[in-house]
């Protein structure tokens, strides 16, 4: 049987958790398997939840068994389930598959002709080393490829405001001036989930914009997570230092820096400290100024120098 293992992409990361019904169901999400490596780090014992029993087919459990002999066995592929020191030294040979700093969760996805197994690893004691969602590959792959357009808020009268990344936040503004961040997830063109703490609803994009509108809601915008929470940055009309907060309209003046240094060298050097980039301080800059739901709000429209990026294409005047 032939297979790749390589570390998921930062969209494809979500997939390695449990999803709601309506996710699982468009990607074809069989089932998951759970397992650890026992207080010794050599004994493997697992357990497995299904997702959709009608696609666990016998087609699928003989691969799934072979796979999973394979990761426990085959050195080609790292034997990473063989014991805790090889799932180990596999994580750590690969610190690009991290998932989030500051834990210890790595992050795979491993191919066959048919199907995707989403691996997500913990080598650390006492953890679930190992959690492995299935999925039908030709679902989970086109699921992936029309996500990649982004989700859609538009108007009642389906005029577009603005669109973002699956599995982003959006900042919804209350009719009494208060707000709240729901996270959103692509079902379809036409289809998304909101998840809060108060659990997930599925909106047709139009419904959710009336819906909006009908509360008496005052705004609505993204929440990017290529933007820091803060940064730093200079107010054009006097050239004095602000402090900028992700997902908040205007600015807090912080006074006069230290005479050694003027206020552009003083932002720079608190951005370059946080690890905020030109880019980022620019459409951070753009947001809280002009709204966060413009484009100029998103650091992809510039280059490494904060510099708007110029769209590639070229006029074709009225030509058919």
């Amino acid at each position: 049987m032939e297979m790749t293992i390589r570390p998921m992409t930062g969209m494809e990361q979500m997939y390695c958790y449990t999803q709601s019904q309506q996710i699982m169901a468009v990607t074809g999400c069989i089932g998951h398997l759970r397992g650890d490596l026992d207080s010794t780090g050599k004994q493997f014992f697992s357990s497995w939840d299904d997702h959709q029993a009608r696609l666990k087919t016998q087609e699928f459990k003989d691969e799934f068994n072979a796979v999973i002999h394979i990761l426990r066995t085959d050195r080609t592929y790292g034997a990473l389930l063989e014991s805790r020191r090889a799932l180990s030294n596999y994580c750590w040979a690969h610190s690009e598959a991290l998932i989030t700093a500051g834990n210890h969760d790595y992050g795979f996805r491993l191919d066959t002709a048919d199907y995707t197994y989403m691996l997500r690893m913990n080598p650390d004691p006492g953890m679930y080393n190992i959690y492995c969602y299935c999925y039908q590959r030709e679902w989970l792959d086109r699921h992936l490829q029309q996500a990649a357009k982004g989700i859609r808020f538009i108007d009642r009268h389906y005029n577009e405001k603005f669109r973002i990344a699956d599995g982003e936040k959006v900042r919804i503004i209350t009719p009494g001036n208060d707000y709240r961040d729901v996270r959103v997830r692509y079902i379809d063109d036409y289809h998304m989930e909101t998840s809060a703490e108060w659990g997930n609803t599925l909106y047709h994009i139009c419904e959710f914009a009336e819906r909006f509108e009908e509360r008496g809601c005052r705004d609505i915008f993204p929440l990017r997570s290529s933007l820091p929470d803060k940064c730093y940055s200079i107010l054009e009309s006097t050239g004095e230092m602000i402090l900028i907060t992700k997902g908040k309209k205007g600015y807090i003046p912080t006074g006069i820096p230290d005479e050694n240094v003027t206020p552009r060298e003083a932002a720079n050097a608190a951005n370059k400290a946080a690890g905020v980039t030109k880019a980022q301080e620019k459409a951070m800059l753009v947001g809280a100024m002009s709204g966060w739901d413009k484009p100029g709000a998103d650091p992809k429209n510039y280059n490494e120098n904060g510099e708007p990026i110029r769209s590639q294409k070229k006029d074709r005047g009225d030509a058919r």
